[in-house]
């Protein structure tokens, strides 16, 4: 983690110099308006994002120039042509754009608060019970205090994990969770053009795979009504599992001398939050590993069905995108180790398997149709042989089940195998 106090940086994002009064004062008057204004929930998202924006400055964050704009523009027009013969699914995308790291940051953060508020809420809560019962009385507003210190603590490395995220994502979908504004295709061309070179590919090619990726993404969640709360309180489910190492957050708060900024620069709080080992927490878990290998699974098959023949390098681009997802970037792990939740598709190829076995099968439109309901959907078991559950398929017509949850119901297959 970077050696950001709390998260509070001066601007630069450089840590005050306790040797400098200026310095110190301005750090300590930082720190004041922040107790002095905890704000409304168990993270103190503004610093969150002061911490990240000053993170980025310091690394560097180029604006989009307008040949990047059109770039991208163009791509994800292409990209979503490329998948209408793919896909059953029509384009999910109303808006295509082109983001600075800084953007990136600006419009996910909402789903970001969904996410991580939970899990802040039960670290803040076990610094409160840090403090004796007899002393609770004594403190009284000072209570608050200690919330709104537990509350900067996380924004401030939330922001230094989200600040590392947004120099990695190469597009608003990229994680498989709907973090951006919904039908808003987004690609963040910095990041791109660093992830080819570390390819060794032409940085159209990749724009253009980067593109087909996220215009796979729109399109299921865009048109599968109830996929967005269903991938989100997976999420939630798994988070409300978490258990909070006490014994680690009382070692950390022990190296804290609010008057020397630097013992502040030593706090982290990874493995602070580890997973119950309990029956519940593991179906949890399932889920989620589930919900996202089958998302994952079937961009990844039906991008590579678009792609084809057309992209000179799709199978060197989809193996590295596969690896990509599958082991997380160095910024993915530093994020699950912050709050304890992995967003990685541990059975991403099993699932992008079963996803062609269902075409072969059924075809196109019976594939996707399978979208029509979460129950239709395979289960982490039907991943251990493709072949049957497709072929199971076919013992069902998907097009008479009553979809109840205000969905359209989906096409029957074409295939004449089906």
């Amino acid at each position: 983690m970077p050696d950001i106090p709390f998260g509070f940086s001066l601007p630069g994002g450089q840590p005050p110099d306790p040797n400098d009064p200026q310095q110190l004062q301005q750090f300590m008057a930082q720190l004041q308006q922040m107790l002095a204004a905890p704000g409304s929930g168990p993270v103190n998202w503004d610093l969150a994002r002061q911490v990240a924006a000053g993170q980025l400055a310091a690394a560097g964050d180029p604006a989009v120039t307008p040949y990047e704009r059109n770039a991208v523009e163009e791509a994800l027009r292409l990209a979503d042509l490329w998948l209408e013969p793919a896909s059953a699914l029509p384009s999910g995308i109303q808006t295509s754009v082109a983001w600075n790291r800084n953007e990136w940051i600006y419009k996910t953060l909402d789903v970001w608060k969904k996410l991580c508020d939970p899990v802040a809420g039960r670290m803040v809560g076990a610094m409160s019970d840090l403090v004796p019962p007899e002393a609770r009385a004594q403190l009284g507003p000072m209570q608050s205090m200690v919330a709104a210190l537990g509350g900067a603590l996380f924004g401030g490395q939330l922001g230094q994990a989200l600040g590392s995220l947004a120099g990695e994502v190469l597009s608003a979908g990229e994680i498989g969770l709907p973090l951006g504004p919904p039908g808003t295709a987004a690609l963040i061309p910095a990041n791109i053009a660093a992830y080819g070179q570390g390819l060794e590919l032409p940085e159209d090619e990749v724009r253009l795979y980067v593109a087909l990726r996220e215009a796979a993404h729109q399109r299921l969640f865009q048109h599968v009504p109830w996929l967005r709360g269903h991938m989100l309180s997976a999420v939630e489910m798994y988070a409300a599992g978490i258990t909070v190492n006490r014994e680690a957050i009382e070692e950390a708060m022990s190296r804290v001398d609010p008057m020397n900024p630097e013992s502040m620069q030593a706090i982290a709080l990874e493995g602070i939050f580890t997973p119950e080992d309990t029956p519940a927490q593991k179906a949890s878990l399932a889920r989620l590993e589930t919900a996202l290998a089958l998302v994952e699974g079937w961009v990844c098959h039906v991008v590579d069905s678009a792609a084809g023949d057309r992209l000179p390098n799709v199978a060197k681009l989809g193996e590295a995108f596969r690896r990509r997802r599958a082991a997380g970037g160095p910024a993915e792990q530093t994020f699950a180790a912050l709050v304890g939740l992995e967003l990685r598709p541990r059975r991403l190829r099993e699932a992008a398997a079963l996803w062609s076995a269902l075409s072969e099968h059924r075809g196109v439109a019976g594939r996707d149709a399978l979208w029509g309901h979460p129950d239709l959907l395979p289960s982490e078991d039907d991943f251990a042989d493709p072949a049957a559950f497709a072929r199971a398929q076919l013992d069902f017509d998907l097009g008479d089940i009553d979809f109840g949850d205000g969905s359209a119901t989906p096409e029957k297959p074409t295939d004449p195998s089906a």
